[in-house]
């Protein structure tokens, strides 16, 4: 195992904290620390995983500060972005050419983006009321009780249980 310096475990830290595989997270850190590092090691610093349940005080609340974060600030993620993922379908739109069948899902696509969805339309009868009663039962616990089996699949069938 690689011994790491603070600022590489904080950079751990904060990647699992933003939801990021440890396999990436450990790409990442050969990437900008060029530290070959295994991924069972990353997972030593996620205190929400039976490998990081020793983890320092210190790395916990900072784990827990950047997952709230991360979670409450969409406005940082450009896919959280009505604007950008229109974008991003025209770009796709534009470079599909002549292929009617992506272009016409990505139009289907675009036109769920900007709200344009099917949405359910309930229908009531007079004053929000159900349009057809809802039908009582017509037979108690001890009637049904004492019934055949036969007798109740009979019911059954016919929707009167």
């Amino acid at each position: 195992m690689a011994t790491l310096s603070e600022p590489v475990k904080i950079y751990i830290v904060q990647s699992l904290a933003c939801m990021i595989s440890p396999q990436k997270v450990a790409e990442a850190v050969k990437q900008e620390y060029g530290l070959d590092i295994d991924r069972k090691q990353v997972q030593l610093y996620d205190p929400t995983k039976a490998a990081g349940k020793n983890l320092s005080k210190k790395f916990v609340e900072l784990f827990h500060k950047t997952r709230k974060e991360f979670r409450e600030n969409i406005i940082d993620i450009p896919l959280a972005n009505k604007a950008y993922r229109l974008r991003e379908l025209q770009d796709m739109y534009d470079s599909a050419g002549k292929n009617k069948v992506v272009k016409q899902s990505i139009i289907k696509q675009a036109f769920q983006e900007t709200d344009g969805r099917v949405t359910r339309q309930e229908v009531t009868g007079k004053d929000g009321q159900p349009l057809h009663p809802v039908a009582q039962p017509q037979y108690t616990p001890e009637q049904l009780a004492n019934l055949s089996t036969d007798e109740l699949s009979r019911l059954c069938l016919d929707g009167k249980i």
